[in-house]
């Protein structure tokens, strides 16, 4: 198995090679061909006063060829070859007179010849013959290997490089002084590519494997070959140059792919130039790559480009819209998101912590106000009702004062509870608690749209529900600045 992996990935690894260093070929003559063109257009363009013609295409009378290399193959043809190689025989092989030992076949050099027929482009029936050199595995003995074969080939009638598969029957022996001379009946299959060198000759590269009974005669000897060789193709049809295709304007571009045939042009469409598709074609275009009007072809100078109330030349930012009197848009120069105009401290950026985040400055929350972030302390409701407590009051008239005093600050008031009790009556209370909170702080002259509540419930616990003192840490409310 691993003998079969090894040839068959050799034999695709030679394979691509040869077929990568013909299109490398043909890359580097496209290549050429483009950069002439190119050369053309840009001799073209270097004359202002002059309209681009574009050059016109070769004749076609002129640059055929009827051998050129690289064509692809033809059907109707005899293929004569010879070929060298590589043969490593199976040394499970049965390849032996009946009363002699089995034993292995060396590696060894093969020659031969062959005789095709393609009827078609794509399919071909070929004969041939090969004899090898060989030795007898652990002894001097030489041996000779020999094959008579037919096979039927399926190729691709493709350019420069034809690859193909192959499938075939013949007899394979081998003669030695050892096992003295047999055959045995054989298939083989293959795969291989051409790659043809003038109108005559071809490359040709093969990797097969040929089967045949094995010595104990319950299965198949692989035994593998590559082949390198030559082929000569008899009776390749010569083709004829086209005639030459009417051109009446004689730009260079025929009749019936010139859409102005009277008039003399340029490509795609044999037409008089107009570069800039303005309607005023290049010979009478003051502005032949600048989309104009008539009669010039030259563009209305456009003093506002930008759109911005602020004309040529006076805008220095001619291509973004911006303001008087430079025209230039007003930058944000440390990034904060607060334009330099409304930015107090325009090259440092503002500190978003919810105070005083409009000034695009940095800063940070005052102690008074870090005094009501998180649990607030001394907040008390009513056993199982909504009810402040009159001993709340003093702490929620500081937060009333602090909040008036920084009217930057906004806060989210949440609501908890404890775990007594079902979730949703909890839920209920702690929105309903968090509410009063608010709605008293408003009462006391706190805006109302500074303000925001949330109901979180049980679920938020700061110390064990299991406990009295954890049930009633977690009965509370939390002050949170936001943005």
């Amino acid at each position: 198995m691993c003998k079969a992996l090894t040839c068959w990935v050799v034999g695709g690894i030679v394979l691509s090679v040869a077929g990568n260093a013909l299109a490398q070929t043909a890359d580097t003559s496209a290549s050429l061909s483009v950069s002439s063109k190119d050369g053309a257009t840009s001799d073209a363009s270097a004359n202002a006063a002059t309209p681009p013609v574009s050059p016109p295409p070769p004749d076609a009378a002129q640059s055929f060829d009827p051998y050129e290399p690289g064509l692809p193959p033809e059907g109707n043809v005899l293929e004569l070859g010879i070929f060298g190689g590589a043969i490593f025989p199976s040394s499970d092989h049965n390849l032996r007179y009946e009363a002699y030992p089995q034993r292995p076949y060396t590696a060894g050099p093969e020659i031969g010849a062959r005789l095709g027929y393609y009827p078609a482009s794509f399919l071909g029936i070929e004969a041939e013959a090969m004899s090898a050199a060989s030795k007898v595995k652990n002894s001097e003995t030489s041996a000779a290997l020999y094959a008579a074969r037919a096979q039927l080939v399926l190729q691709a009638p493709t350019p420069y490089v034809a690859p193909f598969l192959l499938i075939g029957v013949g007899r394979l022996g081998a003669i030695s002084r050892s096992m003295a001379n047999d055959s045995d009946p054989s298939w083989h299959v293959g795969i291989g590519t051409k790659a043809p060198l003038n109108h005559l000759l071809s490359l040709r590269l093969d990797v097969r494997d040929t089967l045949t009974r094995n010595v104990q005669q319950n299965g198949q000897a692989q035994t593998f070959e590559i082949l390198l060789g030559l082929s000569a193709t008899v009776e390749r049809s010569r083709k004829e140059p086209p005639p030459p295709p009417k051109d009446s304007d004689h730009d260079g571009y025929p009749d019936s792919e010139d859409q102005c045939p009277s008039e003399s042009g340029v490509a795609p469409h044999g037409c008089p130039a107009d570069t800039d598709s303005d309607g005023v074609l290049d010979k009478d275009d003051y502005c032949p790559r600048e989309v104009g009007p008539a009669p010039k072809g030259c563009p209305i100078v456009d003093l506002d480009p930008d759109k911005d109330g602020v004309p040529l030349p006076c805008d220095q930012c001619p291509r973004e819209a911006g303001v008087k009197p430079d025209g230039c848009p007003i930058r944000d120069r440390d990034g904060d998101g607060i334009l330099d105009d409304k930015d107090k401290c325009v090259d440092k950026p503002e500190t978003k912590n919810g105070f005083e985040d409009e000034d695009g400055c940095p800063d940070t929350v005052p102690e008074a106000v870090k005094k009501f972030s998180g649990v607030v302390e001394g907040i008390y409701f009513d056993k199982a009702k909504a009810t402040i407590r009159p001993q709340s009051k003093g702490v929620l008239a500081n937060a009333a004062k602090v909040l008036k005093e920084y009217p930057s600050i906004s806060l989210e008031i949440s609501g908890h509870t404890s775990s007594e009790g079902e979730a949703a009556v909890n839920q209920r209370l702690s929105q309903e608690r968090a509410d009063a909170v608010k709605q008293w702080l408003v009462d006391n002259g706190v805006p109302p749209e500074r303000l925001k509540t949330r109901g979180a419930g049980a679920d938020e616990p700061i110390a064990d529900n299991k406990t009295a003192a954890g049930r009633e840490k977690n009965r509370r409310i939390e002050f949170k600045v936001v943005q």
